[in-house]
């Protein structure tokens, strides 16, 4: 077929919808959207067109003059950038050596499906000789195992914004993006052509799982690379230069490829399908059909063409120099030792994994586990260790490839929380705290930005609060503030009782904050009350500068029960979760949890506390009765079933004993309501119902 000139970007759109694969048009990607940003998209559009002319010279002659040659074997530098969040498209690194595997098998005709393709194509399987190898050097030639690792929230962008946070020279490396989106598709790239003006538009940008057969990646997806990178090197989709299979004017397109029929794309795999006439070659890596095992000799032809031209620097990858500078011919010399854990916050008789990431070729390592069983072990590459003491525990690992050895520790990289947990009730206000990096607290900061910090701005009672400072720069982030263990065995139910206080600061704010609970230690978290900056989470009116309430009116109260018998455990954790939308700050306090049957927090207060709102059901008015069993500064508030505070009256120095303070309902909805007592700090609840 021949080639049209008509630019395009190509790209791959599969989505899983209800469990099965559904193929997807792929103009989300266009040439346009970086082109909206170009000073000249017109004058662009021009250069692209002259370098698409000048590479289809250039491959016609270049396959003229291959005519008898002996097979060449192209080595390709390959560097993945892992973008990630601290969530699951942070693959692991045997997940990207797979997807190198997968790409070496394709590329090679050593895929093991390949001699199951149809008779009638068996011939023109091509062995196109190109080696993709992750670069061990490097652009400033320091050691590496060719993957990199950028924490950021354009994870869930994949448009050139998160491909502008790290790039090697494309002119060293074929740069691969990995990442939690690829801007509404499973992968995309521009072919050499449309990006030999533009370095930094080049490379792929690959969804996490469609990257390699395991891990997060899965068999049935692991060939989408392999198209992208046949987009890299100048291949089109068999149907020709667009992103829409199945139409019947595909017939009248092309792809540059004489052996490739004529055909309207497939989303399927009908091996049977003569969509434009002929026998079409549905299993090609380049068509949409899930079960793609081949190249043909005519792509084999132009991809090589591509590779040896000068266009988009493709040539300059392969040369002997560039092999060397990155490293890819080197013998392993090791050059780094490090490791990673499964868990770095456990329970006392967990256990956790390390894994050696060490590079490059190790041939004996030595493990050092203080405070762990076994505490050390000798050449396993992934050991796991029991700890069985609460407590902070240094890691260390030594590495040797026969000649060189290397070392290296963490310190306090297992944190070990006791179990059984503290024994309730317990009650929080952060007075005795300074910082949030245990045994108490434990504040997750996946951005290395703002997060939750013990702050001296604003409290509901003493003189300290949790505070996160949230602005537009935090957009999209999520922190998390995670409790120690308690231990709940005993328990007949469990209340958690809170203070927060937020304003929005437009009227568009909606950052959220979400209270989970763990009943194995914090392995899994199950959800158990959700504010939205759009609903209920605002105590204050909106604020455009940064908010500090102003007294107790502006702080929420929540209480929260819904928590069942499976929590009746001894290792009891939760975690609050703020999901930034750029708003403003949010504050916490008081923090409780009782154990104790709903409705007798009264023990906070001490032996003999007593609070009681009468009559109840009230209505007009009612009286508020306690009984203190030691004198104190007293405070009473009226808080209404979404935590507003609804009324609050200092009560000033109480002595022991009873006393009846009136309660003024009038302007009260009918509903549920809670008095709360706060005496010195602790606090005592009463339920009651006003008609």
């Amino acid at each position: 077929m021949r080639l049209s000139h008509t630019l395009t970007l190509i790209t791959l759109l599969v989505f899983a919808v209800n469990g099965s694969a559904q193929i997807q048009p792929c103009g989300a990607n266009d040439l346009t959207k970086v082109l909206a940003n170009h000073p000249d998209p017109a004058g662009e559009l021009a250069l692209i067109a002259a370098a698409d002319a000048e590479l289809e010279q250039f491959t016609s002659a270049w396959a003229a003059a291959q005519t008898g040659a002996e097979r060449v074997v192209h080595t390709i530098p390959v560097v993945f950038h892992i973008i990630h969040n601290n969530g699951p498209e942070n693959i692991s690194d045997e997940q990207v050596i797979d997807a190198v595997r997968i790409l070496n098998e394709d590329f090679n005709r050593l895929n093991p499906d390949w001699d199951n393709v149809r008779p009638e194509f068996l011939p023109i399987v091509a062995d196109v000789g190109i080696s993709f190898k992750l670069a061990t050097r490097d652009p400033s030639g320091n050691c590496t195992n060719g993957i990199t690792r950028t924490v950021s929230p354009l994870t869930n962008d994949g448009t050139q914004a998160m491909k502008n946070l790290i790039q090697w020279p494309r002119s060293k490396y074929l740069n691969i993006w990995v990442a939690a989106s690829a801007d509404g598709a499973a992968g995309y790239t521009y072919r050499p052509g449309s990006v030999n003006n533009q370095p930094t538009w080049d490379g792929i940008v690959i969804l996490h799982t469609y990257t390699g057969s395991i891990g997060t990646g899965t068999p049935s997806r692991s060939r989408a690379l392999t198209h992208e990178v046949g987009h890299w090197i100048n291949l089109a989709h068999t149907w020709g230069n667009s992103n829409n299979p199945g139409l019947p004017e595909n017939c009248n397109g092309d792809d540059g490829v004489s052996d490739t029929p004529n055909t309207i794309g497939w989303t399927n795999c009908t091996l049977s399908g003569t969509s434009c006439g002929s026998l079409d070659n549905v299993e090609n890596y380049m068509e949409y059909s899930y079960c793609c095992k081949m190249f043909t000799e005519g792509q084999k032809t132009r991809m090589l063409a591509a590779l040896n031209s000068g266009t988009a620097q493709r040539n300059q990858l392969i040369t002997a120099a560039n092999l060397a500078a990155t490293g890819v011919d080197d013998e392993p010399v090791l050059c780094q030792a490090s490791f990673q854990s499964s868990a770095g916050l456990i329970c006392a008789g967990s256990a956790v994994t390390f894994t050696d990431l060490s590079f490059h070729g190790v041939t004996g390592r030595q493990w050092s586990f203080p405070g762990g069983t076994p505490s050390s072990m000798e050449d396993e590459a992934a050991p796991s260790v029991v700890y069985n003491e609460p407590g902070v525990y240094p890691v260390q690992l030594t590495v040797t490839d026969g000649t060189n050895t290397l070392s290296s520790t963490v310190q306090g990289m297992v944190t070990v929380l006791a179990n059984p947990g503290s024994t309730p009730p317990v009650s929080e206000g952060f007075e005795d705290l300074t910082a949030l990096n245990g045994p108490d607290w434990f504040a997750v900061n996946p951005n290395a930005d703002n997060t939750f910090t013990v702050s001296t701005t604003a409290a509901y009672s003493g003189s300290k609060s949790v505070r996160i400072s949230n602005s537009s720069a935090m957009a999209g982030n999520v922190d998390e503030l995670l409790s120690r263990t308690f231990d709940m065995s005993a328990a007949e139910d469990i209340s958690i009782t809170f203070r927060w206080a937020y304003a929005r600061r437009t009227s568009t704010s909606d950052d959220v904050l979400s209270l989970y609970i763990s009943n194995n230690c914090g392995e899994t978290w199950s959800l158990r009350r959700i504010s939205r900056g759009s609903t209920t989470l605002p105590t204050a009116p909106a604020t455009t500068g940064g908010f500090v309430p102003n007294g107790p009116g502006q702080w929420g109260f929540a209480e929260v029960t819904n928590i069942s018998a499976t929590s009746h455990i001894p290792d009891f954790r939760f975690k609050f979760v703020f999901e930034s939308d750029g708003g403003n700050h949010l504050y916490l306090d008081d923090i409780n949890i009782n154990g104790l049957p709903v409705g007798l927090e009264e023990s906070l207060l001490g032996a003999g506390a007593a609070l009681q709102v009468l009559p109840n059901p009230a209505q007009g008015m009612a009286r508020v009765h306690l009984n203190l069993p030691t004198p104190g500064h007293a405070r009473l508030s009226i808080i209404d079933a979404t935590g507003r505070t609804m009324h609050m009256e200092e009560l000033g120095l109480r002595p022991a004993g009873e006393a009846i303070v009136p309660l003024d309902l009038g302007a009260m909805a009918p509903g549920a309501y809670a008095a709360e007592l706060s005496v010195d700090g602790r606090r005592s609840f009463a339920r009651f119902i006003v008609e």
